[in-house]
């Protein structure tokens, strides 16, 4: 698991940096302001599963899954604190594949 680099936008512009996804997930420093964006360069679609840490008013814990068709890309957030920050303020993502993906935490 890696803990993905925060990108700012900026007036002048960003060129993000991509990183290559993590076949134990990826975390990320969430201040409700981070959007996430999946680049898949494979052949077939892949899932992204964030996690969710709080359960709803019934009693369900509802993970925000995302697909992201082949060779295509998804920007996707901004990610609630209260749903799915864990204890240290981080959102944690898997991937279904990692081959070809890549990814960039990008706060705007």
């Amino acid at each position: 698991m890696a803990i993905l680099a925060i990108q700012s936008v900026l007036q002048s512009g960003l060129a993000p940096a991509f990183a290559a996804a993590s076949v134990g997930g990826d975390t990320f420093a969430n201040d409700e302001r981070i959007y996430l964006h999946v680049k898949n360069g494979a052949a077939s679609a892949t899932t992204v599963t964030v996690n969710s840490f709080t359960m709803c008013n019934h009693g369900f814990d509802h993970d925000l899954v995302i697909s992201v068709p082949a060779a295509g890309e998804r920007l996707i957030g901004p990610f609630q604190a209260s749903r799915f920050n864990n204890d240290t303020s981080t959102v944690g993502i898997t991937y279904s594949s990692v081959t070809t993906v890549t990814v960039a935490a990008i706060r705007v």
